[in-house]
């Protein structure tokens, strides 16, 4: 249930970077943006999959939380940190265009 959430979080997130990039900067920078999206997210859950797994014991495993929880939990962190300074935070450039 709770990775349902956490997808929920990504479409809605690449949504606003789409709809952000495509305003300002073109089309060609919005599907940029998804693409860096779509990367961060799949690197990121492959190399927090593998940390998850050694963690987390098998044993412990739950309808409600599992590995595959726990490394999505591990990859929103560095994903709202990135995310953060490269589509939210406005940049001096972009104001003064």
């Amino acid at each position: 249930m709770i990775e349902l959430l956490i997808f929920y979080i990504h479409i809605i997130g690449g949504l606003f970077a789409f709809t952000k990039n495509w305003q300002l900067r073109g089309i060609k920078e919005a599907f940029l943006a998804l693409g860096i999206i779509g990367l961060f997210f799949t690197i990121g859950w492959a190399l927090t999959g593998t940390i998850a797994n050694l963690i987390y014991p098998y044993a412990w495993n739950t309808i409600y939380f599992s590995n595959d929880t726990l490394s999505l939990v591990l990859l929103l962190i560095p994903e709202v940190i990135f995310y953060y300074y490269y589509f939210i935070k406005d940049k001096e450039s972009i104001e003064l265009a």
